[in-house]
């Protein structure tokens, strides 16, 4: 499958010119946002056309988007329109801000592949299907397509009978990515390996 070169990927982000010579390229080194010059305490890893499978990278579209290294600005400035536009149906879970290294999506068919346990899965899926009505962000009368359960109703992903029966709140596409990143944003410091964005019909955002 062919790739996108950052600077068409990500018109909007300008690269450390170090990251974007031959050296680089031959190393297969990350293009880097400018700002990790001077501040790398809060960075991500951005493949967002990616989803690992059985261990291994499976890229979703060709050309794909590059991998990249961001700051949190550059991150949540790409991130937050992409889930908006989604259309499908989501649950995320709110990240442990203090031990988690990845943070991604995983569409419902790729549940296995992605190594989620048959029961854990079957309770992601009960709560996609079940969900439904408007956004319950005030003011908002879009349709629920986000389930947002935070930190308070769901500490661990094995905990199958909460992932069942917690309320969490339904958002739309719109105020579940704000929701998403705005839980991001309040992190002060964190280096996230991976982190990609929805596809398929429906899915899940999951930490690790």
């Amino acid at each position: 499958m062919s790739q996108l070169a950052p600077e068409h990927a990500y018109p909007g982000i300008a690269f450390r010119p170090r990251t974007r010579n031959w050296w680089a390229r031959l190393t297969r080194v990350p293009a880097e946002c400018v700002h990790l010059e001077t501040d790398s305490d809060w960075m991500a890893t951005y493949a967002p056309d990616t989803v690992y499978l059985r261990g291994k990278g499976k890229r979703r579209a060709d050309p794909a988007r590059p991998e990249v290294s961001l700051c949190r600005a550059c991150l949540l400035g790409l991130l937050e329109p992409e889930l908006a536009a989604y259309m499908g149906r989501v649950v995320a879970f709110e990240p442990d801000r203090e031990c988690f290294s990845q943070f991604f999506f995983i569409a419902a068919p790729d549940f296995a592949g992605a190594g989620l346990q048959p029961e854990v899965a079957g309770a992601i899926e009960q709560r996609l299907a079940g969900m439904a009505g408007d956004c319950e962000h005030k003011d908002c009368s879009r349709r629920a397509r986000w389930l947002w359960l935070a930190r308070a109703e769901v500490s661990s992903l094995d905990d199958v009978a909460s992932i069942a029966a917690a309320p969490g709140r339904q958002l739309c596409a719109q105020h579940g990515a704000a929701a998403l990143c705005h839980s991001l944003q309040q992190i002060p410091e964190v280096n996230l390996f991976y982190v990609n964005v929805p596809y398929g019909d429906s899915g899940v955002y999951v930490w690790i």
